[in-house]
C-alpha cells in the first residue's frame, strides 16, 4: 500500500496551486506515493490550464476515495473561493481558505487516512487578514494537533538544520536559549532523522555567541545552556558535537560531511545557509508533531505567480521526503 499525501494548495494568489501541478506531472510520484489534494478545485484547474499540463481535476470525498492514478488530480474540494480570485494581490479570503486547507488535511491525518501532509506556501499577512492569526504553518499545525513541543527543521541536498526558535525577535532569542529546549530539539533532530532513513545521526550545535561566547567574553549562554544540553544527549548515547562556532559549523556539515543536522538557535542561523545552498530545492519539516508535514521553502513567489514560471523543485522535494518519511513511521500499516 502506498502512503497518502495530503496537499494543502496554501494561497491561492501566490504560486502554490502552480507548483503542485507541475509536481504532478511527475509519473514517478505515483509510483512511490497517492497524492490528494485540500484545495479548491476552480482554482488547481485554473493552475493545470496556466501550466499547459496534460491532467484532469476530479473531486473527491475523502483521501479515502482518492485513487492515485496518473492524469488524475484528486481534490478534497472546499469550495471556498472564487474563480476570479486575483493573482499576487494580498487578500484575507484566501489567507482564510488557506488555513481552511491545513485544517481538513489535520482532521484526516490525525485519523491516519493521511499519511504525511506536505504545504503549499502560505501568505502570513493574507492569513492575518482573514481573520487567522498564526505567525505561519509551524504555529498552525502545532495548534491544531495540540502539540507544544515541535520544531522546524529545513533540509537541502547539502545541509540540515533544525531550530530552537524561529518566528521571533531577535531580542528575545536569547531568553529562549535554555537547556530544555536545545536538549528537546536535539531529541527530535535524532528521531527525525531516524524517520529519514539516518540510522546514527550525527548531530551539531551551534553556539549563539560569536566564538560561543568566548569563555564568557561574548555571552555567557553558551556556556550556561548549551554546553549542559550537549552532555546531556551525549549521556542518552547520541553522537553530538558542540557548541561549534556559527562560521565554522555549516561548512563543517555542508562541505566537510562531518554531520548529518544541525541544532541551530534562532531563524536566520539556520534560514540563511540553507538558502545560499539549496534555495530551490529546500524543504521544511515540522518536527514533533503526531503527523508528518513537510513544505516547500519558499514563499508565495508572487512577483510570478499565473505566470507558470515557478520552479517546483522544493514542492516535488517535500512530497518525495513526504513519501519516504511515511512509509517508514507507517510501515506497519502500510505493508499489511
Amino acid at each position: 500500500m502506498k502512503p497518502v499525501l495530503g496537499i494543502t494548495m496554501g494561497d491561492a494568489a501566490g504560486v502554490g496551486p502552480e507548483v503542485i501541478v507541475k509536481s504532478l506531472t511527475d509519473k514517478l510520484l505515483y509510483e512511490k506515493a497517492r497524492p490528494v489534494i485540500f484545495g479548491d478545485k476552480k482554482i488547481m484547474q485554473r493552475a493545470v490550464e496556466i501550466i499547459g499540463a496534460d491532467l484532469k481535476c476530479r473531486t473527491v470525498s475523502g483521501p479515502a476515495a482518492g485513487g492515485g492514478d496518473y492524469g488524475i488530480i484528486d481534490i478534497v474540494d472546499l469550495d471556498n473561493l472564487p474563480a476570479e480570485l486575483p493573482f499576487a494581490k494580498v487578500d484575507g479570503r484566501a489567507g482564510k481558505a488557506a488555513y481552511e486547507y491545513i485544517e481538513k488535511a489535520v482532521e484526516y491525518a490525525m485519523k491516519k487516512e493521511v499519511h504525511a501532509i506536505v504545504t503549499a506556501p502560505l501568505n502570513k499577512e493574507a492569513l492575518n487578514l482573514g481573520g487567522v492569526h498564526y505567525p505561519g504553518h509551524t504555529e498552525i499545525l502545532g495548534a491544531l494537533t495540540g502539540q507544544k513541543d515541535f520544531s522546524m527543521m529545513l533540509t537541502s541536498p547539502k545541509l540540515r538544520v533544525i531550530h530552537v526558535s524561529t518566528h521571533v525577535a531577535l531580542s528575545r532569542v536569547p531568553d529562549l536559549v535554555k537547556k530544555e529546549r536545545i536538549s528537546k530539539v536535539i531529541d527530535l533532530a535524532y528521531d527525525t532523522l531516524k524517520l529519514m532513513g539516518i540510522q546514527e545521526p550525527r548531530i551539531a550545535v551551534a553556539g549563539l555567541n560569536p566564538h560561543c561566547g568566548e569563555g564568557g567574553l561574548f555571552g555567557t549562554e553558551d556556556d550556561r545552556e548549551i554546553v549542559p544540553a550537549v552532555e546531556a544527549a551525549r549521556s542518552k548515547g547520541y553522537n553530538v558535537t558542540g557548541p561549534v562556532p556559527p562560521d565554522s559549523v555549516f561548512h563543517r556539515a555542508a562541505n566537510l560531511n562531518e554531520f548529518d543536522i544541525v541544532v541551530v538557535m534562532y531563524h536566520d542561523q539556520g534560514h540563511i545557509p540553507i538558502k545560499v545552498l539549496g534555495f530551490d530545492s529546500g524543504v521544511n519539516v515540522t518536527v514533533g508533531l503526531p503527523c508528518i508535514r513537510t513544505s516547500v521553502d519558499h514563499g508565495t513567489a508572487f512577483p510570478v505567480a499565473g505566470k507558470g514560471t515557478a520552479s517546483s523543485k522544493s514542492m516535488t522535494a517535500a512530497l518525495e521526503l513526504g513519501a519516504q518519511m511515511a512509509k517508514v513511521k507507517f510501515a506497519d500499516i502500510l505493508n499489511k
